[in-house]
């Protein structure tokens, strides 16, 4: 559908797609909802809430190879300027390819790293981007925390531990600690002498990926459970700061907790999610999607409650235990060509913005969070999309979602009610600065909202949305539309949400 059919079709004229102060002369009052913000902090949010994943996917989607530029021996500036836009709160390496991942291959000097062979993934990884390239990532695009996904002795999986070329590609205990001294010792000398003196500061390690996925093929529950601890010991008697994150998904964390809960700070999970599972002929698989906009958009509309009964189960699951969980791994996954081209379309991105605020409504225990893949040349998962061999870096819509919330987000969450059925919305506060993520659901109309606080006097505002054609689709950098456009708005007269669209808000009080 185009542009101009669309707004044909909602009876909206262009002007009326961006936030705009209304009046009684222009709105009926009796169509005006009401949205009441209490002002008190209920929980603190998390600045890891819009975490990106790294790993290295071989030949089924370059990701970090492609964001490399081997001429110059530094990351792509088009990634850098890109990523630094979306400007993560923390950056995580590693998912299943830490399972056979040896960290010295990618330290030292270049000529004398050790390519290795990437067994899920396929192909040869050169190795000429390591411990410190990543490092160096995280500080150059916005100091993002680091995060490190060790090898947890190949997650007890023998097809990890010994790749089809016979090599061991386990990595044990002593392994990881030595990896942390490399990383976090003043004094290593290994690290100084490959010109690094200043230590490279590594301080959140995940202990297992995705170990209960696979039953009967490699570590048990218990098993998993023992390693955590012996993992911890070794690591934390050469950092005793770190924070370590455990493996506790699939019903996993009771005995995780009543093994290792003393040695860890997170419980780990993961959610891959097909939004149409359940839907009969979901619209959404394959390319089905371009044929009926309207089906695929109810299907995309209501993803959010499947990922919310995943995260209610472990929110369940961690009560007793009063331990802060970890969503290191998320986005959609829908069968189809390149894991399927609706992810570049920006319905996926008004659904991502309500999984966004399901995410702020969990902050009170969900303390690191993702929606994406970070990077890659073709899967449409990805957070940031690298066209080969020169194109510019563009983000996907989950990743505009990610940029605006981070951009736009206080530092306590705050409780909102009044909101109409059509607007998904939270609330969060930093100082005299209130905050509003609202997603319009609706596909075809706007929404109109006046805003009321207890003991609230409010002096001024912008919003900052992005509103445009659902069916619209993201396929390179030249022409992007869903960049956010600012608006003043003010605060005491009703102001118009376009359909189909992400808005962030920010009011300030007296």
């Amino acid at each position: 559908m185009q542009r101009r059919n669309f707004l044909k079709l909602s009876g909206l004229s262009t002007a009326s797609l961006a936030i705009t102060s209304t009046t009684g002369a222009s709105v009926k009052k009796s169509s005006i909802n009401t949205l009441d913000i209490d002002p008190d902090p209920l929980f603190e949010l998390s600045p890891f809430l819009y975490m990106q994943f790294m790993e290295p996917l071989g030949v089924t989607d370059s990701s970090v190879e492609a964001a490399w530029d081997h001429t110059t021996n530094d990351w792509k500036p088009t990634v850098i300027n890109t990523t630094k836009e979306l400007s993560p709160g923390m950056m995580r390496w590693g998912g299943n390819m830490s399972a056979y991942y040896k960290w010295r291959e990618g330290v030292g000097p270049r000529a004398k790293r050790v390519p290795f062979y990437n067994t899920d993934w396929g192909g040869m990884e050169t190795s000429q981007i390591g411990t410190a390239e990543f490092v160096d990532f995280a500080k150059r695009v916005g100091n993002a925390e680091p995060l490190v996904c060790v090898n947890f002795e190949s997650d007890g999986l023998p097809r990890y531990a010994t790749n089809g070329m016979g090599q061991d590609r386990r990595g044990f205990a002593k392994e990881a600690a030595e990896w942390v001294d490399y990383c976090n010792n003043p004094s290593n000398k290994e690290r100084i002498a490959h010109g690094f003196k200043d230590p490279l500061t590594i301080k959140h390690w995940q202990l297992g990926n995705e170990t209960s996925y696979r039953p009967g093929k490699g570590f048990d529950n218990l098993t998993a459970a023992k390693k955590t601890v012996e993992f911890a010991k070794a690591m934390h008697a050469v950092d005793p700061s770190l924070k370590f994150i455990g493996w506790g998904d699939s019903g996993w964390t009771k005995i995780l907790m009543d093994e290792a809960g003393k040695h860890i700070d997170y419980i780990a999970f993961h959610h891959m999610f097909d939004p149409g599972e359940g839907v009969s002929n979901s619209p959404v698989r394959n390319n089905e999607y371009r044929k009926d906009p309207a089906a695929t958009w109810d299907v995309l509309m209501n993803a959010y409650k499947i990922h919310e009964k995943k995260i209610n189960k472990m929110r369940d699951e961690a009560a007793p235990y009063k331990m802060p969980l970890a969503l290191t791994e998320c986005h959609y996954s829908i069968e189809g060509r390149n894991r399927c081209e609706v992810m570049s379309s920006w319905a996926t991105g008004v659904s991502y913005g309500r999984v966004a605020n399901l995410h702020e409504r969990n902050g009170d225990v969900l303390k690191i969070g993702t929606m994406a893949d970070f990077c890659g040349t073709r899967w449409q998962v990805n957070a940031l999309m690298i066209p080969v061999p020169n194109g510019e870096a563009y983000l996907m819509p989950s990743a505009k979602i990610m940029q605006l919330y981070r951009h736009h987000t206080g530092k306590n969450f705050i409780k909102t009610s009044g909101a109409p059925s059509d607007l998904d919305i939270t609330a969060s506060r930093t100082g005299n600065t209130i905050y509003l993520h609202v997603v319009n659901t609706n596909r075809t109309d706007s929404v109109d909202l006046s805003l009321r606080g207890n003991n609230l006097s409010f002096t001024s505002g912008k919003a900052f949305e992005i509103a445009a054609d659902p069916t619209y689709e993201i396929m390179s950098a030249a022409g992007d539309i869903l960049k956010p456009k600012e608006r003043t708005v003010n605060a005491n007269e009703p102001f118009r949400f376009a359909p189909a669209s992400v808005t962030a808000v920010e009011l300030n009080i007296g």
